[in-house]
């Protein structure tokens, strides 16, 4: 008797363990996908992972336990665990244990016990399919899930009454295919110079983001916050659009991102201009590439059309706009043509908020290199170029002619473009190849495409960027030019 309790014991400890390792990977998952289960089913990137980590492990236990060979499960949960261990090991973007998570495994745990207790009361075996296992990983999801929306609800409800509250506060909301955390902060640089202003952190641009955002950071003496707005699908910006209720509305330029998910450059065009919902809207600035017709809406702005020239090199940038007939000239030591574009919806926003052209060409010159942005350090006498945080054709071919005008070596380590269309990686693979001595392709999402449109430079494919530290320092040497663009993670 005693050894059947024992052994009873020992199984459901097995069974409990695997249940939450399971919890790990799919919580995993589901954080870099926004908590969004219908993302993480249709649109993972990576969907071997599903198999080698969730299908493969789960099938295994059930012909275990439908065999009644348990002895078996003392193997499979150490080498599942192990497994798991090596898995995160290779993430950059490994699970975050936030509150929310925590409140899962919480429910996750009461799950597996009441599990176990429906299979004492009724004599279940506890080799019965179903029950065994994925019963308390789907009452977690839905319970966890359950209570996640009632507690944002309150959460939302205290955002919405601290707005009301600061009766002199200014929204700006900002959404684009790409740009949108650069034309952030510069901005928030440039309004600086005369409001006390506040933007989102990082790229936080969720609904939910925004939410914890506003309640917890958001200092109520703010005149101006500056906060991004970022889509997966329809609806996604209004909601936002619902909530914020910018006074102005930044619509940046419009290009093939997340086409998965959106599927034509219409309906990614037409959810960004959802930001013009905001019942409280004074001004919108849509860049040209929105392609709308603004004649019938004097609150709509169309920007990007007037700027008369863009020269750009290693130690800066230069510019012209033409406003009111009148050339002006600015100046600015970020790195990159493109940014003269995120510059030029800065200007037009100062100029609206009561700015003159002097202090935003003065704001301009002192502003710093968003982080991993065409950010140049000198080190060991190579130049290193930290692009990793540009993910999209127009920035990163910008990118490229920048490197273009360099006399050395130039190297170039890339996933190229993701969540984009096999056209536009195929468009920048030839600008790749025209430009760089050395393309190092990471990742395996476009390794094959790269590698069949690159033909005159050197290719490294390097699926694995643990290794990439020893082939640079095997493959450059002083004075060459390394340019890191964009570094997607690993779990893309």
């Amino acid at each position: 008797m005693i050894n059947y309790y024992v052994y009873i014991c020992a199984f459901l400890l097995l069974q409990a363990i695997f249940v939450c390792s399971l919890g790990y990977y799919i919580k995993s998952a589901m954080q870099w996908y926004s908590y969004r289960i219908e993302r993480v089913i249709f649109h993972y990137n990576k969907p071997t992972w599903h198999l080698f980590y969730l299908a493969l492990p789960v099938c295994l236990y059930y012909i275990i336990c439908f065999s009644e060979l348990y002895i078996l499960l003392a193997a499979l949960v150490p080498i599942y665990l192990v497994m798991l261990y090596f898995w995160r090991k290779r993430l950059d973007k490994p699970l975050r244990f936030t509150a929310r998570i925590k409140r899962f495994f919480l429910f996750l745990i009461l799950a597996i016990i009441f599990n176990n207790m429906l299979c004492f009361i009724f004599y279940m075996k506890y080799s019965s399919g179903f029950v065994g296992i994925l019963t308390p990983i789907i009452l977690a999801l839905v319970f966890n899930n359950i209570y996640e929306m009632i507690l944002f609800s309150g959460f939302e409800k205290e955002a919405v009454k601290k707005l009301e509250s600061m009766q002199n506060l200014r929204i700006i909301a900002i959404t684009a295919s790409y740009g949108k955390t650069s034309i952030k902060n510069f901005l928030y640089h440039i309004l600086s110079f005369k409001f006390d202003c506040y933007k989102t952190p990082r790229s936080v641009n969720t609904i939910v983001g925004l939410t914890l955002d506003i309640n917890t950071s958001l200092p109520k003496k703010s005149e101006i916050y500056i906060a991004e707005a970022g889509a997966r699908e329809r609806g996604d910006i209004k909601e936002i659009a619902e909530f914020l209720k910018p006074s102005i509305a930044i619509v940046g330029q419009i290009g093939a991102q997340h086409m998965e998910y959106f599927k034509t450059l219409d309906n990614i065009r037409d959810t960004k201009m959802e930001l013009l919902f905001s019942e409280k809207l004074e001004k919108a600035f849509v860049h040209v590439s929105a392609n709308v017709n603004a004649n019938n809406d004097d609150r709509v702005e169309i920007w990007g059309n007037n700027i008369t020239f863009i020269e750009a090199s290693l130690e800066g940038t230069k510019f012209g706009m033409n406003m009111d007939g009148a050339e002006i000239i600015f100046e600015t030591k970020l790195l990159g043509a493109f940014n003269a574009i995120n510059l030029a919806v800065c200007v037009h926003v100062g100029l609206y908020l009561g700015l003159d052209i002097k202090t935003i060409q003065k704001a301009m010159l002192s502003i710093s290199s968003v982080e991993h942005r065409l950010q140049r350090m000198d080190v060991g006498g190579k130049i290193i170029i930290d692009d990793s945080f540009n993910g999209n054709f127009e920035g990163m071919k910008s990118s490229y002619e920048l490197v273009r005008t360099y006399n050395g070596k130039k190297v170039l380590i890339t996933p190229g473009i993701i969540e984009s269309t096999k056209e536009e990686n195929e468009k920048l693979a030839k600008i790749m190849d025209e430009v760089f001595d050395l393309i190092i392709i990471t990742g395996s999402t476009n390794a094959d495409l790269l590698n069949r449109e690159i033909l005159r430079a050197h290719k490294i494919m390097l699926k694995d960027k643990s290794q990439l530290t020893a082939v640079l320092a095997q493959n450059t040497k002083a004075e060459d030019l390394i340019l890191f663009s964009n570094d997607a993670p690993t779990y893309i």
